[in-house]
């Protein structure tokens, strides 16, 4: 029993060697066909045959996912032609099939070309620094991480004073809006003084009109009260009569009349005694 246990382990150790064997031949075969399919696309590059290139370089990239170099060479073909979308796809996959830290430093850096192009300078930072990582002596690939480096720099301060702009627009809209509802309050506040201002002074007027009213009132009652209640003839005889210490206009001519008899009798008494002479007026002015 352990004979043919023995045995039958050994026919399959050797059944795998030979599948294995078998498989590594057909990978060898396929990478070698590929490879063919390789050179011949780039042939059809170097005389400006675009279509034959890209055909090539598609069926030497179906026939073996070991060969990087028609994947790239196809990216650079795109790129070539600025279809940046599928040199970029062509680059990621030469990347993932490359066994050798030159080849992935080759499809990093074209990479981060593709992404340079597209002006996505942050995930070209990232793409240089790879390469760099599968060969740090490429100075190249340095100098485009540095201005990839300072591009996005300068991107990220754009943006940050465009959003600056933006909060400081939105800021003054806001203020502005603050400040429009705060003038309505007050044109609020002053419409609503100036109707009770209104009410206020038609208020005052009416009572005013009602104090002079009542003034008037009040002053034709006082006289009502200062004149007796007497008839007409009364009335009348009362203005004729002189309020105490007050002389009529009668008695005034009267006085004067007297005053000036007097002084005539004095006059004619000079007179007498004097020698004729102009004439001396003694009549006074009333």
């Amino acid at each position: 029993m352990n004979n043919i246990n023995t045995v039958l382990l050994l026919l399959f150790v050797c059944f795998s060697s030979f599948a294995q064997e078998n498989d590594e031949k057909e990978k060898e075969k396929a990478l070698r066909l590929s490879t063919n399919l390789t050179w011949d696309a780039n042939k059809a590059l170097s005389e400006d045959d675009f279509i034959a290139a890209e055909v090539n370089y598609r069926k030497a990239i179906s026939k073996s996912t070991d060969n990087s170099a028609a994947p790239y060479n196809l990216g650079n073909a795109y790129y070539e032609n600025e279809t940046y979308n599928e040199a970029f796809g062509r680059f990621k996959e030469a990347g993932e099939a490359s066994t050798t830290k030159t080849d992935k430093h080759k499809a990093y850096h074209n990479m981060g070309n593709v992404f340079m192009k597209r002006k996505d300078y942050a995930k070209a930072v990232e793409a240089y620094k790879e390469a760099l990582r599968n060969d740090p002596t490429d100075e190249e690939t340095r100098y485009n991480l540095a201005l990839a480096k300072e591009l996005l720099k300068k991107d990220q301060d754009e943006n940050k004073q465009d959003q600056d702009e933006k909060d400081k627009d939105k800021d003054n809209k806001d203020e502005n809006k603050d400040q429009d509802q705060k003038d309505e309050g007050e044109n609020e506040d002053k419409k609503d003084q100036g109707e009770d201002g209104d009410k206020g002074d038609e208020g005052d007027k009416d009572k005013e009109n009602k104090d002079d009213n009542n003034e008037g009132e009040g002053d034709n009652e006082s006289d009502q009260k200062k004149k007796p209640e007497q008839g007409d003839g009364e009335n009348q005889q009362n203005q004729q009569q002189p309020k105490p210490n007050q002389l009529s206009k009668q008695q005034v001519e009267n006085l004067l009349r007297a005053m000036q008899n007097a002084e005539k009798k004095v006059q004619d008494k000079i007179d007498a005694k004097k020698v004729k002479g102009a004439k001396i007026k003694t009549e006074k002015d009333w």
